[in-house]
């Protein structure tokens, strides 16, 4: 794993785990797409959601794009699919209908783009231009295919059939439960970063940011808790949701979580990965969107918390007033930290992984699940587009709420305390649920 914080200045052995990081990554979307057959590649087993063969033929091609035509230099490799794979020029629900590459010709394609960019990094000068410095144009490519992969994963639960991924399960529950919820006193701390070598331009420049004192659930809702909330009737009650909300629950046909459903004897099953097994309590809710996280926080007497709460639950250490890169510290995550790389295919029950507590006492912050917050998709003063604008500024203001943390299926090198992913707030298909905050009374608040 690539030391992020400090990379080192001997070029070669940068090189060397730039190529171990590619090689890694590669193997998680040969994996993903190897494990079914080639008709199942091809076929759109969602409108929300790309053929897998369109993900893994766009991997190659911003690879080529970033890595082998302008870090490299290099003649393109097969500029007349660029148009095919634009994310920006065709809908994911269109994908399917345009002249794809098949499996065999993406195979190839991949394989081909590969190996040149394997020869770029060898000759390539990694520094003396910001696009290359410290290795960020591989960076930026490994997260980008991170982040497809997590999307192929989202792909294979939407799929029909039996399982074709297969993992061991978490741990047990711990035995030892955490406090329900922790104060976070008010003040200042640095939001962002301004010194990550890979950090995209949506997480800089690192900036002071203030809150006033709040509580803050100590682990992520579960999904019992969210039982609750089903069976008390609140996916029937207005009075939870925002008028917006109650909309789309009506519209939609809300009434539990994505593929929950109850037996004729009462008991809740969930499906996953082609697995149908009991709801287990303990574990985080999966699979709700933002009205839902929404509504069951006004039924809990609680809100969600907004980007900048979550970003200072997760980083702010009171000890020494500064911002860690993680929750546990600056090292990079370990399975000792928490739940992430799809080393498991669904999340671990609450209070697993005590080594990746933050400063403050709030647990699971990183992988699991992707928790919703309040907050829309704003740029931090004094941003900036890099490398190109498509990335983060097109999206700003738009009709997004603000993702954080990682899920199961985040990679560790596409996720850290500064990391900022977003959606719209209907979408529950991605690995996301949702933790609570509220405001602390003034008499606590000292």
């Amino acid at each position: 794993m690539i030391e992020y914080a400090d990379l080192p200045v001997d070029d070669s052995a940068l090189r060397a785990r730039l190529a171990a990081e590619l090689e890694r990554t590669r193997a998680r979307s040969v994996d993903l797409t190897e494990a079914v057959d080639d008709g199942e590649l091809v076929r759109q087993h969602s409108p929300l959601m790309s053929p897998l063969v369109w993900d893994l033929a766009h991997i190659g091609s911003q690879e080529e794009l970033w890595l082998v035509r302008d870090v490299g230099g290099r003649e393109p490799v097969r500029p007349d699919i660029d148009h095919l794979y634009d994310a920006f020029r065709h809908a994911r629900a269109d994908r399917s209908g345009l002249p794809l590459l098949d499996p065999i010709q993406t195979r190839a394609y991949v394989s081909e783009v590969r190996d040149k960019v394997l020869d770029v990094l060898d000759r390539a000068p990694l520094q003396g231009r910001r696009l290359v410095d410290g290795g960020f144009a591989f960076g930026m490519i490994l997260q980008h295919e991170q982040q497809h992969d997590e999307t192929m994963l989202a792909t294979h639960q939407l799929r029909a059939g039996g399982p074709a991924l297969r993992a061991p399960a978490p741990g047990p529950a711990p035995d030892a439960v955490p406090p329900a919820e922790v104060l976070v006193p008010a003040g200042e701390f640095t939001m962002g970063t301004s010194t990550e070598p890979w950090a995209l331009d949506n997480e800089r420049p690192a900036h002071p940011a203030s809150t006033g004192a709040y509580w803050m659930d100590t682990v992520p809702v579960t999904n019992a808790a969210h039982l609750e909330f089903v069976t008390a009737g609140g996916y029937e009650d207005p009075r939870w949701w925002s008028e917006r909300g109650w909309a789309h629950r009506c519209e939609a046909g809300l009434s539990t979580p994505r593929f929950w459903h109850r037996d004729a004897d009462g008991s809740w099953w969930r499906t996953r990965f082609g697995e149908t097994e009991p709801v287990p309590g303990d574990e985080p809710v999966l699979h709700v969107c933002y009205h839902e996280a929404e509504a069951y926080a006004a039924w809990a007497g609680k809100r969600l918390p907004t980007e900048v709460e979550w970003e200072k639950a997760a980083r702010f250490d009171p000890a020494t007033g500064r911002s860690r890169r993680y929750p546990w510290g600056d090292e990079d995550p370990t399975p000792a930290h928490a739940n992430l790389g799809q080393r498991h295919l669904q999340p671990a029950p609450v209070g697993s992984y005590p080594a990746g507590v933050s400063p403050l006492g709030v647990h699971q912050l990183i992988g699991d699940v992707w928790e919703w917050t309040s907050s829309g998709f704003s740029a931090y003063p004094g941003f900036a587009p890099f490398p190109y604008q498509e990335y983060s500024e097109v999206f700003l203001g738009g009709d997004y709420r603000m993702l954080r943390g990682g899920s199961f299926g985040t990679d560790p090198a596409a996720v850290r305390g500064t990391f900022r992913n977003w959606d719209h707030p209907v979408r529950r298909q991605i690995f996301v649920g949702f933790r609570c905050a509220r405001d602390a009374a003034p008499e606590e608040s000292c």
